[in-house]
């Protein structure tokens, strides 16, 4: 272990309210832990009891802290993360989580820990640390050139004169100088645009991440050099600060024996090698009912086996009913699942019957396909996702379902072709030689292994 000649670090954690942000702060805690690092793991009882079970071995060195969330105006009783109410009540969630700077000053206060790894939305917390002599970094589940197109803290606060318009926000931003086309669609930054800017006394997306960066001591992000070298560069000239890459955090083996297991495997292994797609789109996305409806009759037309994990509601105080259309599950039954409850993502995809998947572009779902070697469909909603699929694309090693540029809109025809080109056909067969190609790049775990002592160096400097 590249850390064994130096002192066992403390490490505070406090990931934002949002499944897709918990689970790699546990990942990254875990491999943290692993090497005899302490961890303090904050966030709400209902959350820490939601997570992964780690292992027994683990057990000594991540101690889980639970905190109560206090009330906020608007925020549905019950409400501790993003996956418990719809979109348009996120803000109320934020608004809630700034609520916590008082319990935090008091755990820093009496905890003392060596380093506090904090997310965008709690830009409150540098100050605090710096207060209390404490090291603060701001670990991104994002991947560089998300952050990149954000630009430097204070664009990212403040703004710029060339970026005024949503128009201006899908061209490549000024402060890019090499050649790319990532970039977001028109109608993910509409969906988006109420986070993005301040609402209702709440703080812009923007500011926080921009207030964090300048706040913290360090950057540390969920990417690697094999992956994106060139945004982590310019990451490095933007942020004038250090930038970490903390690996890809590939996910683990799931060795839990769930209770829906057994029926899932026993549907999977009914199929032929490589005939299944897997969707999801993670824990947070639900499609609109347009959405929903062109999937579902795209599915249909393709004709393969499918197993889709549907988000259909946000917690109960979403009363926005989106529904299948009439017959579906009925046309459908045999060779494809509809499951509206958690599934096993990672004990799915490792299964020899599934041959793609159609994702949203979130980084845990990339990260776990790749690893497997399965080839990706895309299919990105929000800006975040947008940035990612687009720069997948660019690199050939994803495929993305078209859509109109303004309002989304796409065909169950295009959904079907592009299940059809990535699995099946002939000429998608590069994507399946990449998927496989990529096992390396986003799987080996002694590379991982190798960005945790490097980050656990500096940590310890």
């Amino acid at each position: 272990m590249g850390d064994q000649n130096y002192a066992k670090l403390h490490i505070a954690m406090l990931p934002w309210l949002a499944f897709g942000h918990l689970i790699p702060f546990l990942e990254l805690a875990k491999l943290l832990a692993s090497k005899g690092h302490n961890i303090s793991f904050i966030s709400t009882s209902r959350n820490i009891d939601r997570l992964p079970q780690i292992p027994q071995t683990l057990t000594p060195f991540i101690q889980f802290i639970k905190i109560n969330l206090p009330k906020a105006l608007n925020l549905p009783e019950n409400a501790d993360s993003t996956k418990d109410l719809p979109f348009n009540k996120v803000k109320y969630l934020k608004l809630a989580c700034d609520r916590l700077q008082t319990p935090l000053a008091h755990f820093l206060e009496t905890s003392s820990p060596d380093w506090i790894m904090c997310d965008f939305v709690t830009y409150w917390v540098g100050p605090i640390a710096a207060e209390r002599g404490i090291r603060s970094a701001y670990f991104s589940v994002f991947p560089a050139l998300m952050l990149c197109f954000a630009g430097t803290p204070e664009v990212a606060m403040h703004g710029d004169d060339s970026r005024v318009t949503l128009e201006d926000f899908v061209k490549r931003p000024k402060w890019v100088s090499f050649q790319s086309e990532v970039r977001p669609s028109m109608f993910q930054l509409i969906r988006g645009n109420e986070n993005f800017n301040a609402v209702e006394e709440n703080v812009s997306d923007a500011y926080r991440l921009g207030a964090t960066v300048r706040g913290c001591d360090a950057v540390i992000v969920r990417s690697s050099f094999g992956f994106e070298l060139e945004w982590l560069n310019l990451l490095d000239e933007l942020y004038k600060k250090p930038v970490i890459p903390a690996g890809l955090l590939p996910a683990a083996a799931d060795t839990e024996c769930h209770a829906c297991w057994p029926e899932t495997k026993q549907w999977l292994d009914m199929h032929e090698k490589g005939s299944v797609v897997y969707i999801a789109f993670g824990t947070e996305t639900k499609p609109s009912q347009y959405e929903l409806t062109q999937l579902a009759l795209g599915l249909e037309l393709c004709g393969l086996p499918f197993y889709w994990v549907l988000i259909d509601q946000r917690g109960v105080s979403d009363d926005d009913v989106i529904e299948l259309p009439c017959g579906f599950e009925e046309r459908t039954r045999g060779r494809g699942v509809v499951c509206r409850g958690w599934a096993p993502q990672f004990k799915i995809l490792n299964h020899d019957s599934v041959g793609g998947l159609l994702i949203h572009s979130g980084m845990s779902s990339v990260v776990e396909g790749f690893q497997l070697g399965k080839p990706l469909v895309l299919l990105p909603f929000l800006m975040d996702q947008g940035l990612i699929a687009s720069y997948l694309v660019e690199k050939k090693m994803a495929y993305m379902i078209h859509r109109e540029d303004v309002d989304g809109s796409f065909t169950p025809e295009s959904v079907a072709d592009s299940l059809s080109l990535v699995m099946v056909r002939e000429e998608g067969k590069m994507y399946r030689e990449k998927a496989k190609e990529m096992m390396g790049l986003f799987g080996d775990r002694d590379v991982q292994d190798d960005y945790v002592d490097d980050l656990i160096r500096f940590l310890q400097t």
